[in-house]
């Protein structure tokens, strides 16, 4: 299934506030969920294995690298198994870093929402307006990623450009 994402990352200085506001606006919550995310080197985007509780899927993006919202074309496989799986492409294709989180999921009709606490990295918020199957079209998502960032009052001073997988990268490399 692959389908169009507007989307953004930004840090988030108090989680409980925004989940607070999260419960005002009654969105549903769907869950917390322990996630391991392998990132494997590709050639094109970005490929990664979700190993949750929730959710688990082996998942290939494009996304431009740059902070506010911006477009992510999304293909999604869900998976019921993992470690068969993991043993096949860690077998194939180089691991280039693992991501460790905990993620409270929440949904407003086709708004996603994620509080991460990111092993290493800290608390972020992301916002994913979802047009599965291309009804809603990209400018309304744009509108809609931008309502809850100024509900939310993320600055562009909060936005996060890079991918959890790219800011460990990062700081491995400054680590060494």
């Amino acid at each position: 299934m692959t389908h169009l994402n507007i989307e953004i990352k930004a840090h988030c200085a108090n989680p409980g506030k925004v989940r607070s506001m999260l419960e005002t606006q009654q969105a549903s919550y769907i869950g917390l969920d322990n996630q391991v995310d392998t990132y494997f080197k590709v050639k094109n985007g970005r490929l990664k294995l979700r190993e949750g509780n929730i959710e688990r899927a082996l998942i290939h993006y494009n996304r431009p690298d740059k902070a506010g919202p911006k477009p992510s074309t999304v293909s999604l496989y869900k998976i019921s198994s993992d470690a068969e799986l993991k043993g096949l492409l860690s077998a194939a294709l180089e691991v280039l870093v693992v991501v460790d989180k905990q993620r409270e999921i929440y949904f407003i009709d086709n708004i996603k929402f994620h509080i991460d606490k990111v092993k290493d990295l800290g608390d972020y918020i992301e916002i994913e307006a979802i047009d599965k199957d291309g009804t809603i079209g990209e400018e309304k998502l744009h509108k809609q990623c931008r309502r809850f960032m100024d509900l939310f009052h993320i600055t562009e001073a909060d936005l996060v450009q890079s991918s959890y997988s790219d800011l460990l990268l990062e700081q491995q490399a400054q680590a060494s």
